[in-house]
C-alpha cells in the first residue's frame, strides 16, 4: 500500500506545537467545536480530525488526548447525523 506524504508532516515544529498547545487548552467540548470550525474554516493543513490522527502516528500527543479530542469531533458528527 503506497501512501501519500501528509501536509502536517510538513508543518513546522512551531505550527505543530501552537495547534497542540491551542487543542490542550480547550477545557470544553464547546471549546474543541470551536477550535475545529476556526481550524477548519481558516487553515489549509485538512481536517482537524486528520491532523490529530497524525500527531497520534508521529507521537506528538498522547493516546489520551487523542481519544478525548477525537471522541468529541465524532460524537459531534454522529449528532448532526442523526438530527438531519
Amino acid at each position: 500500500m503506497t501512501t501519500t506524504q501528509r501536509q502536517t508532516e510538513s508543518m513546522s515544529i512551531g505550527t505543530r506545537e501552537a495547534i497542540v498547545d491551542k487543542l490542550r487548552s480547550c477545557q470544553t467540548k464547546e471549546e474543541i467545536l470551536n477550535f475545529e470550525c476556526w481550524f477548519n474554516s481558516e487553515t489549509n493543513a485538512g481536517p482537524l480530525y486528520d491532523v490529530i490522527c497524525d500527531f497520534l502516528r508521529s507521537r506528538s500527543i498522547s493516546r489520551v488526548l487523542a481519544a478525548k479530542w477525537l471522541s468529541t469531533l465524532i460524537e459531534d458528527k454522529e449528532n448532526k447525523l442523526n438530527t438531519h
